[in-house]
């Protein structure tokens, strides 16, 4: 058995993280780890739960409150590698993006055992890519990821050049259903 995860789904929400590491796990037996779902145990370890985020927002700004997070969300990665081997684990948009230079570092320490790391994206082209993004996030999860100050955190998510330097993999997904890019990730990683 792997000592860390084979594979973990990073990207910008409404990417098909999710929808792709359940359908990677069922296909090849292994087990799927949502950090969204289990993250808070993680995050109380740092002494950080969504309240606290909620809070520090309304206090300071959302920009703010996700940049003093930063740290809680490097440790809930760390975590999880560490406590899922052999798994498939799709990682929230913010668990691979640091504005703090000292924090993308330990991150990437920390999926550098992972021999299939893939960036989930609809597209090469960036404007576009936030397009489709923002459309999925209004329709599943009510939210275009714009912050009260104007601040586009799709935006900020599909630029970030740290998304790339983590990826084995880059998957554009758009114009295909969920099987389709499923097939396609099977082959591309040697397991279809």
């Amino acid at each position: 058995m792997r000592e860390a995860p084979w594979m973990i789904l990073i990207g910008p929400a409404a990417a098909g993280k999710s929808t792709l590491g359940a359908g990677m796990a069922a296909a090849t037996g292994r087990s799927f780890v949502d950090i969204d779902a289990i993250g808070a145990d993680y995050y109380a370890e740092t002494g950080w739960d969504m309240d606290r985020l909620r809070s520090r927002i309304r206090a300071v700004g959302r920009v703010t409150a996700e940049r003093e997070w930063e740290p809680a969300r490097v440790h809930a990665v760390e975590r999880v590698v560490a406590d899922h081997p052999d798994t498939i684990v799709a990682l929230g948009a913010g668990h691979s993006h640091y504005t703090r230079p000292e924090l993308f570092l330990r991150v990437q320490a920390a999926l550098a055992p992972v021999e299939h790391v893939v960036l989930v994206l609809p597209c090469a082209e960036e404007g576009r890519a936030v397009e489709v993004l923002r459309r999925r996030s209004l329709a599943t999860k009510s939210t275009d990821w714009t912050s009260a100050d104007g601040h586009d955190f799709l935006a900020e998510w599909v630029r970030d050049p740290g998304n790339r330097a983590l990826a084995t993999t880059v998957l554009h997904t758009d114009g295909e259903t969920p099987g389709q890019t499923l097939a396609r990730l099977l082959t591309a990683c040697g397991a279809g």
